[in-house]
């Protein structure tokens, strides 16, 4: 298991480097450079003065060896510093990523606490009403955007007497005020990650159920409780688990807009402001550590099959 561990740390270490080259090459390829942005508030400045801008940012170098700075900088742990607030990228993460990792967190275990029970009811009662409903539910979860249902709120929620809130409520403010100030973001995310989860759990209860195991389990008298949970589910879960860990791609880029649209103090406000902006250290700085993430959350997604399934071995 440990030798499995590392092998896969070593080998998540290319697929960040190809990260942190494609980010910063793409800021840098795009039209509108950080330069142009900042010299757009200085209608009188000479082509000195842009000269010296370049400098002090260092973008008067050749690209190579801007990037192989970059990645010496970001291997001491150093991911540079916003030009615009002149704050170091890590204490504007340090900051804000406990709001992002809280609310896609929240977003992931709703989507769970749906998906699981509901797919495995509607394979378990196969053709019954409970089976069309759990269906009709998921079709409606991929259909509509999660973006669309959270605009229709902000937007028509006065007219129906009830908002969310807007405004950011810490620990200090309360442990329900400030789990109330996620509950809405958190549920359309979680919805939206729940439809592809419930298909899947179904379709693999469906299968597992029609094994001949399972059929021994039945013909020795167990209870339906012991069957579906000690029997079926474990099986079952392993393609989901996969899905789940596959999602957390989707949980990021979800977390992305609707901290843009309910103002949340998150990662993916600062990261669309940043864009904006030009802000080459803190995209750079926020693509990394949100790819870095992702690796991290598959090989835990990779470590949990064992546990699922004792036949799976790491050796």
């Amino acid at each position: 298991m440990t030798k499995y561990i590392l092998r896969r740390i070593l080998l998540a270490l290319p697929t960040v480097l190809i990260v942190m080259f494609m980010t910063f090459m793409m800021l840098r390829i795009v039209p509108g450079s950080l330069v142009d942005t900042m010299m757009a508030d200085r209608p009188y400045a000479t082509a000195e003065d842009r000269a010296k801008l370049e400098q002090q940012l260092g973008l008067d170098e050749p690209i190579p060896k801007q990037f192989a700075k970059y990645v010496w900088n970001v291997a001491h742990g150093d991911l540079g510093v916003s030009p615009w607030t002149t704050t170091p990228v890590t204490d504007e993460l340090g900051r804000r990523l406990p709001v992002t990792a809280e609310f896609g967190v929240m977003a992931i275990l709703i989507g769970l606490c749906v998906s699981l029970p509901v797919g495995i009811i509607s394979a378990i009662r196969q053709d019954t009403i409970s089976d069309y409903v759990a269906r009709s539910f998921s079709i409606l979860a991929l259909s509509v955007p999660y973006f669309f249902s959270a605009t229709i709120i902000i937007v028509f929620g006065p007219k129906w007497g009830w908002t969310p809130p807007l405004i950011y409520k810490g620990w200090s403010d309360g442990p329900v005020s400030h789990l109330y100030y996620f509950l809405a973001p958190a549920t359309l995310l979680g919805l939206a990650l729940a439809g592809g989860v419930m298909r899947l759990t179904r379709t693999m209860m469906l299968e597992v159920l029609r094994q001949d195991y399972i059929r021994t389990a039945w013909a020795k008298g167990l209870r339906e409780r012991s069957v579906i949970y000690r029997h079926a589910m474990k099986n079952a879960l392993i393609p989901v688990i996969t899905i789940v860990g596959l999602q957390v791609g989707t949980a990021v880029s979800g977390t992305i807009i609707l901290e843009t649209i309910f103002n949340m103090p998150g990662v993916g406000r600062f990261f669309v402001g940043a864009i904006l902006q030009r802000d080459y250290p803190s995209v750079q700085g926020v693509v990394l550590v949100l790819a870095s993430v992702i690796v991290v959350v598959n090989l835990i997604v990779d470590l949990s099959y064992a546990w699922l399934d004792p036949r799976i071995r790491y050796s």
